[in-house]
């Protein structure tokens, strides 16, 4: 497989969608990103790292970091996150407030922002420290120090993170979570507000390419675990989109308003694409082309 010679000829089939999509615009910090910009990244099982255009550029993870806090505590007690939190698809946004009054507390899945909220709030019990575990996650698995908080966007989203303080309240008052409201938004908003490049986030999920193998080559996850979070990831990682997401991709994948995109091939590779203009579900109009031009073009899903 020639790696670079297709994410060329990738990016010159997708060039329309290349800035189409609205930014993050009610997160300020996100509202500033040039909608224009495009970076893609190939790592493989075998170690190899390819990308094209703005693939070396940091990028806020957002909501792509809940993959990674979900494996933290799936790593550290296996299946009892689930009596907390479903893994359904969603059908409705990712904030809404609705679906969790219906389902008494009990967010849909781990992937919408009442779901991480859940998940943050048991890793920060289990670690004392939720985020600088995800953080500590993050850069061992990349080798890179240069993976770090942005304390801007952070403050940012605390400020503007009323629907968040909401999803959070509204959880504390059907008794599932564990820690003060204040503390779980601290940690949640601080996580998201990683940044990495498409190369370091495709290293990142090399974990679940290999089917729970950390970079380390110790285990992580368990194979059925790692199954089970690729699967929710297809199923529940790309908002109220997730079923088209499956039809035109076929790939386990998780977006983040940042316009970031973490996608995998099992046993091949993992894919991260980045495109700050998004849908009107809140995935980047640009990733989701080049995720769809990259599955037609070799014929990799898992379908």
């Amino acid at each position: 497989m020639n790696y670079e010679r297709l994410l060329h000829r990738i990016v010159a089939e997708i060039a329309p969608s290349i800035g189409a999509g609205r930014v993050a615009d009610y997160i300020p910090a996100l509202a500033e990103v040039d909608p224009g910009l495009f970076g893609m990244a190939v790592a493989t099982s075998e170690g190899e790292l390819y990308g094209v255009g703005d693939w070396q550029t940091a990028m806020s993870i957002q909501s792509v970091s809940k993959v990674f806090s979900l494996t933290l505590v799936l790593e550290r007690e296996g299946e009892r996150i689930w009596r907390r939190v479903g893994r359904e698809p969603s059908g409705d946004p990712f904030n809404s407030l609705l679906q969790l009054e219906h389902d008494h507390g009990i967010p849909r899945n781990p992937f919408v922002n009442a779901g991480a909220l859940v998940v943050t709030d048991r890793l920060l019990t289990l670690t004392g420290d939720a985020r600088g575990a995800v953080l500590g996650f993050l850069q061992a698995e990349t080798a890179s120090k240069s993976v770090d908080f942005a304390p801007a966007v952070a403050a940012s989203e605390a400020e503007h993170g009323h629907r968040n303080a909401a999803l959070a309240h509204l959880i504390a008052d059907y008794g599932n979570l564990e820690n003060t409201v204040e503390a779980v938004l601290e940690h949640y908003q601080w996580q998201c507000s990683i940044m990495m490049t498409c190369a370091e986030l495709a290293q990142a999920g090399l974990f679940l390419v290999r089917h729970g193998v950390a970079s380390d080559g110790s285990r992580l996850l368990s194979r059925s675990d790692a199954k089970r979070l690729n699967a929710a990831l297809l199923t529940c990682g790309t908002y109220d989109s997730a079923g088209e997401v499956a039809y035109r991709v076929g790939l386990p994948a998780k977006s983040g308003v940042g316009g970031a995109i973490l996608a995998v091939v099992p046993n091949r590779c993992a894919l991260a694409v980045w495109g700050p203009g998004l849908d009107d579900s809140g995935n980047s109009v640009a990733g989701i082309a080049a995720l769809d031009a990259f599955t037609t073009s070799t014929g990799w899903s898992v379908f």
